[in-house]
């Protein structure tokens, strides 16, 4: 039996579909949507060339689900070196909680109230974060080689409607420089969902970066990058103190690539985080490090497969639930003055099933686990659960309706707990 299910692992990656995929079938229809408007001295050139243009703006490996939509219009040069497209998304939620409430956009098991709040558990809540502009340019250049030019914002901001830079980057062929999503996470390989936060194991910190990216084979792709760092310490301003980070992440992933059906993606992440340690009247410094396996698969043309796994120390502020703490580095009660990097890991899987290619429904699993290696407050986070249940529909290839159930769980040290649920609606509208 064993040996039976190790075969049909490694056969995977070799899984063939013989039809196009529905998000295969979908894209196609959104390429066919564009209004292209041509620039330039010159020929009208070929729709072949044209095609080829818009398939660029179609090939970003760290593209996110809830990024907008290739834009509606193109600016095309005649020579077809050139391309610039100004697009968006308008993006209405609405929720209601019930049994236990989350206070924010996203749908944080480690928000749950425990124990539970006895006065509000119940809220409704609308909000257009998430409504996003961007400006892409795609060119070529005799001297440079290829190019592109991107910048993203968000209306999630001051008050949830304030515009908030997400992305703005530059990549000349290989070489990627600017504020950009980190290495070490795996956009492509989120379930889509129309919670804006995710499972816990989703690693969606952008930096400012320098990154190396390149297809050694057409199976194979590896990366490399340093990173600015953003580490969030608990020190505690009696026995230690806050010092500000000096050092670079460094993060690197090898991609396994399955033709045109998906990938698997190992990656990893190296953190420096300095600390002050106040009984010596010194600077300390610990190491943190991450590593990741994720994968997006679709064995058939209707299932989709969506997965990830991560274990580290020191990476708590990269992923899920312990964004919302200090967890990078905490104090060691057994040596006051001195911190470590505690231990946490998390995972998620997923499932998608297209009905047709305008309508699927996912369902959506996960869990992080915090776990540190010296006594710590029992009313301290030690894991949450996290699920969810969707239903989308493209009514066009740029205008789409879904809708969600969420259900999770806090759990303290101490063994108390609490649950939360929500169901929300959204409309989204792509130009």
């Amino acid at each position: 039996m064993k040996k039976a299910f190790l075969a049909i692992l490694c056969a995977l990656p070799f899984v063939a579909v013989s039809a196009k995929t529905s998000s295969e079938i979908l894209i196609d229809s959104l390429k066919e949507s564009h209004r292209v408007i041509l620039i330039g001295d010159g020929t009208e050139p070929s729709k072949d060339s044209v095609r080829a243009v818009i398939d660029m703006f179609y090939v970003d490996q760290f593209r996110h689900f809830q990024d907008p939509s290739a834009p509606y219009f193109m600016f095309v040069s005649k020579d077809s070196r050139f391309a610039m497209g100004i697009g968006g998304a308008v993006r209405m939620r609405g929720w209601a909680d019930w049994g236990g409430i989350i206070p924010y956009n996203g749908f944080i098991p480690y928000a749950i109230s425990v124990p539970a709040d006895k006065v509000n558990r119940r809220k409704i809540t609308t909000t257009p974060a998430g409504t996003a502009l961007y400006f892409k340019v795609i060119g070529r250049n005799e001297r440079i080689g290829n190019y592109q030019l991107y910048i993203e914002t968000n209306f999630d901001g001051y008050n949830q409607v304030g515009m908030k830079l997400k992305k703005a980057y530059a990549t000349v062929n290989d070489w990627t420089v600017g504020y950009a999503p980190s290495t070490f996470g795996d956009p492509a390989a989120f379930p889509q969902l129309i919670d804006a936060q995710g499972p816990q194991a989703e690693v969606q910190t952008n930096a400012v970066l320098v990154r190396w990216m390149h297809n050694v084979m057409p199976q194979l792709t590896v990366a490399a990058s340093i990173e600015s760092p953003q580490s969030q310490v608990g020190y505690d301003n009696i026995n230690t103190g806050h010092l500000n980070d000096w050092v670079p992440n460094v993060a690197a992933f090898a991609q396994f690539n399955l033709n045109d059906n998906g990938h698997i993606r190992l990656s990893g992440i190296t953190r420096f985080l300095p600390y002050q340690d106040l009984v010596t009247a010194s600077n300390a410094m610990r190491m943190g490090w991450g590593l990741q396996l994720s994968t997006v698969m679709r064995p058939t043309k209707h299932l989709t497969l969506y997965g990830a796994g991560n274990i580290g120390e020191g990476y708590g502020s990269l992923t899920g639930d312990l964004i919302m703490g200090n967890f990078d580095l905490i104090n060691n009660p057994d040596s006051p003055g001195e911190m470590y990097a505690p231990q946490s890991w998390a995972w998620y899987a997923a499932v998608q099933y297209n009905f047709r290619p305008d309508l699927f429904m996912s369902a959506t699993v996960g869990q992080e686990r915090f776990a540190p290696s010296h006594h710590i407050d029992p009313t301290t986070y030690k894991y949450g659960l996290y699920s969810a249940v969707n239903l989308f529909w493209n009514i066009t290839p740029r205008v789409q309706l879904g809708a969600e159930v969420n259900l999770g769980k806090r759990q303290n040290f101490d063994g108390t707990h609490n649950y939360a649920r929500r169901a929300c609606l959204m409309t989204q509208f792509s130009f």
